[in-house]
């Protein structure tokens, strides 16, 4: 299972790690950590040395009931860091996290490889035919309404049934514009509570049914720290736990705060599972 990230072919059966990049005052783990360019480089650098295959760059909280930005604050905030980092690192494989395919356009044509998007186009309907045209692979999410509106839309008669229908829907939408590489994620903590979102990991595998790779971001979520009665701050151990179930439930992708630690953590299950 592969996918073409600007003419190199990613090998996803075996699982890769994407480092995660905030551009945000407000994420809730690392907002507001990265306040220049030098700090910015250096923890890129860091997370290419220890293994990151991805760089996820994010310019917009998609935390519960984060604040709004508008499209132009998006772009200011996340367009020169693409060209920073293409520069610094020209191999660089740049995911873009936004749901607006005005950024999402700008960003591909400024070096990034493949677009993030937490709505699988439901908050911009010009999205997904944005994606077929740039021919970039394209990682979509489930969720239900938006960051503002999402914790009060958790009710579901099935989760995976419906999980299942959504992306159904999605994939066959994003064939039709042309879309050839894609990636989907189940959204832990996006419109699901704490149980649901344990029922979702236990549950996994049944994604595979859209034979496409998966990818898993629980790094440091609320769903370890409530759960552990802890702080993001203190949930490094329970990613870590959680990461290795995610794997062992068919996850090709991690969505990680700490690349070093996911990194090990797929090699040891790759050494218990061969």
């Amino acid at each position: 299972m592969t996918i073409n990230c600007k003419g190199t072919l990613i090998d996803i059966s075996a699982p890769k790690v994407m480092g995660i990049l905030n551009l945000t005052p407000d994420s809730f783990y690392d907002g507001g950590k990265y306040k220049n360019e030098n700090e910015i480089l250096k923890y890129t650098e860091q997370m290419l040395i220890e293994g990151a295959t991805f760089i996820d760059l994010g310019a917009y909280s998609s935390r519960p009931e984060a604040d709004h930005i508008a499209v132009e604050e998006e772009e200011k905030r996340i367009l020169p860091i693409v060209s920073l980092l293409v520069n610094e690192f020209p191999e660089i494989l740049l995911s873009i996290d936004t749901f607006r395919s005005e950024v999402a356009k700008l960003c591909i044509e400024a070096g990034a490889a493949l677009i993030n998007d937490i709505s699988a186009g439901n908050l911009d309907k010009n999205m997904i035919s944005t994606v077929g045209k740039l021919r970039v692979p394209y990682i979509m999410m489930h969720m239900k309404g938006t960051p503002q509106t999402m914790k009060s839309l958790n009710h579901y008669d099935n989760l995976i049934h419906e999980m299942n229908i959504y992306f159904a829907e999605k994939i066959a939408e994003a064939r039709k514009h042309g879309v050839s590489d894609i990636i989907i994620d189940p959204g832990f903590g996006f419109a699901k509570d704490i149980h649901q979102n344990f029922d979702l990991l236990k549950s996994l595998k049944l994604l595979e049914a859209h034979n496409l790779p998966i990818l898993v971001g629980v790094s440091r979520k609320s769903m370890i720290y409530k759960t552990l009665n802890s702080t993001p701050q203190e949930a490094l151990n329970g990613t870590t736990s959680l990461n290795t179930i995610a794997l062992l439930n068919g996850a090709s992708i991690l969505r990680v705060h700490d690349v070093k630690e996911a990194v090990e953590c797929i090699h040891l299950v790759d050494a218990y599972s061969n």
